[in-house]
C-alpha cells in the first residue's frame, strides 16, 4: 500500500512539474489566502498575549470606574456624563477597597517651536499612596525615567512625558528636551523629565502634571476622567465591584440596569479586549477566506483542464490495468499537492509579513502591543486546511477522470 501511495505521489508531482507555469498561477489564490490568514491570526494572537502581559503587570487586584457615553479621547474624559470627586469619596469608602484615586485626563493645546498640537494632559495626585497607585497602573516607576526626573508633589507648572517626545521631532522637526519651555493652555510650563515608553498608547501620548496644576489649567475643580481602585489583600473582586456599583448607584441616584457608569475588574477589561479582538480577527479572516475560495476554484479549473489534456494518458493507464480508484487517487493527490505547496508558500509569506509589521510597529510606534505569535497548531492547521481545500477542489475532476471509458479516451 505504501509503495502504491509513493507511486501515486510521484506521478502527481511529475504532472505538476510538466506544467510549471500553470501550477504556479493556480497556487496564487491559495498562498495569498493562507498568507493573509496566518499573518492576521499570528498578529491577533501576539497582540492578545501582549495585552494579557500588560494586565498582568497592572495586577488582578485593580478596578476601574468610568462613565458610559460617547467619548472622544482616552479614557472617556469627554463622555456625555461625568465622574466627580464626590464619586471618588464614595469609592474610597467601599468595604474591601484599600486605596482609590481619580485621574483627570483632558484634551489640551500644546505649543512649542511655533508649532501647536492637540494632545492630552493627565493628572497625578499628591497623596503618596494614590500617587503610587497611578504610577503602578501606568507601569511607570521613578527608575524608568530615562532623562531628567519624576514629578515632585510640590512641583508647579512642571511636566513629564514619555521618551517618545524626546526621541521623535513632533514639533515641526524639533524634539523636546529637559529644560525646554512649552506652552499649555496659554501657560508656560517647564519640561523636567521623560519616562520610558510603556507600550500603552494612552500613557505614552499624555503630558503628566500634578493634579492641582491640571485643574487650574483646564478649569475643572471637581471633574474626574476615571477612578482607579486597589482592593485589599484577600478581598473578593466580584463582591468589591458589586458593592462599588451599589454605592455609586445610590450616590448618583440611578436605578440598577440604567447606570451611567461602569465598574470593571482587570479580568473583565481583559475579556472585553479579547472579545473585540476576536471579532475583528474573525472579520478579517472571513475576508481573507475569499482568496482561498478563489484558489480552490482555480485548482478545480486546472484539474478539469488536466483531465481533458490527459485523456489519452488515462486511457493507456486503464488499458494496462489501472482501476477507477487508481485514476481518481492520482488526481486527488495532484490537487492536494497544489493546495499543500501553495499553503506552505503562504505560511512562509504570512510569517514574513507579520514579522515585518511587528518590526515596523516597534520602530515607528515604539509599542510592544503589536507582536507576532506562531503557535504550532496555526502552522499545522494552515497546512492541513490548504491540503483540504486543494483535495476538495479536485474531487469532481478526479471523478470525471475515473469515469472515462478506456476506448473513448484512447481515441483522443
Amino acid at each position: 500500500m505504501v509503495s502504491y501511495l509513493k507511486e501515486y505521489v510521484r506521478l502527481a508531482a511529475n504532472s505538476l512539474r510538466k506544467r510549471r507555469l500553470r501550477t504556479w498561477l493556480t497556487m496564487i489564490g491559495i498562498f495569498i489566502g493562507i498568507a493573509a490568514v496566518v499573518s492576521l491570526i499570528s498578529l491577533g494572537q501576539g497582540m492578545q498575549k501582549a495585552i494579557e502581559e500588560q494586565f498582568f503587570q497592572l495586577g488582578a487586584d485593580k478596578l476601574t470606574v468610568q462613565t458610559k457615553g460617547v467619548a472622544t479621547g482616552p479614557p472617556r474624559s469627554n463622555s456625555d456624563v461625568q465622574l466627580t470627586t464626590r464619586d471618588l469619596e464614595v469609592v474610597q469608602r467601599v468595604q474591601g477597597v484599600q486605596v482609590a484615586t481619580g485621574r483627570l485626563i483632558e484634551p489640551i493645546t500644546v505649543e512649542f517651536n511655533d508649532k501647536e498640537k492637540f494632545l492630552y494632559l493627565a493628572s497625578l495626585p499628591e497623596d503618596p499612596d494614590e500617587r503610587a497607585l497611578v504610577m503602578e497602573s501606568a507601569n511607570v516607576e521613578e527608575k524608568d525615567f530615562r532623562y531628567g526626573r519624576a514629578l515632585a508633589p510640590s512641583d508647579q507648572l512642571k511636566v513629564v512625558m514619555s521618551e517618545d517626545y524626546y526621541n521623535n521631532p513632533k514639533f515641526d522637526g524639533k524634539a523636546l528636551r529637559v529644560g525646554d519651555k512649552i506652552t499649555i493652555e496659554g501657560r508656560t510650563v517647564d519640561v523636567v523629565g521623560f519616562f520610558k515608553k510603556t507600550g500603552n498608547p494612552f500613557v505614552d501620548i499624555a503630558f503628566v502634571m500634578n493634579e492641582n496644576v491640571v485643574r487650574d489649567l483646564v478649569g475643572e475643580p471637581e471633574k474626574l476622567g476615571m477612578i482607579v481602585a486597589q482592593a485589599s489583600p484577600g478581598a473578593d473582586m466580584g463582591l468589591v465591584a458589586d458593592a462599588m456599583e451599589k454605592d455609586l448607584r445610590k450616590s448618583r441616584n440611578v436605578k440598577e440596569g440604567r447606570e451611567d457608569f461602569e465598574v470593571q475588574t482587570a479580568e473583565e477589561t481583559l475579556s472585553t479586549f479579547k472579545t473585540v479582538l476576536s471579532i475583528v480577527t474573525a472579520v478579517l479572516i472571513g475576508i481573507a477566506a475569499i482568496s482561498l475560495l478563489v484558489g480552490g476554484i482555480g485548482i478545480m479549473n486546472t484539474m478539469y483542464t488536466s483531465v481533458l489534456e490527459r485523456r489519452r494518458e488515462i486511457g493507456i493507464m486503464k488499458a494496462i490495468g489501472a482501476r477507477n480508484s487508481d485514476i481518481s487517487t492520482i488526481f486527488l493527490i495532484e490537487a492536494g499537492l497544489l493546495g499543500t505547496i501553495g499553503g506552505a508558500i503562504g505560511i512562509f509569506l504570512g510569517i514574513a509579513f507579520s514579522k515585518i509589521v511587528e518590526v515596523i510597529a516597534t520602530l515607528a510606534l515604539g509599542t510592544t502591543l503589536i507582536q507576532a505569535s506562531f503557535p504550532w497548531y496555526l502552522i499545522l492547521g494552515s497546512l492541513v486546511f490548504s491540503f483540504t481545500v486543494g483535495s476538495l477542489a479536485g474531487v469532481f475532476p478526479a471523478m470525471q477522470a475515473a469515469k472515462l471509458p478506456p476506448v473513448e479516451a484512447l481515441r483522443q
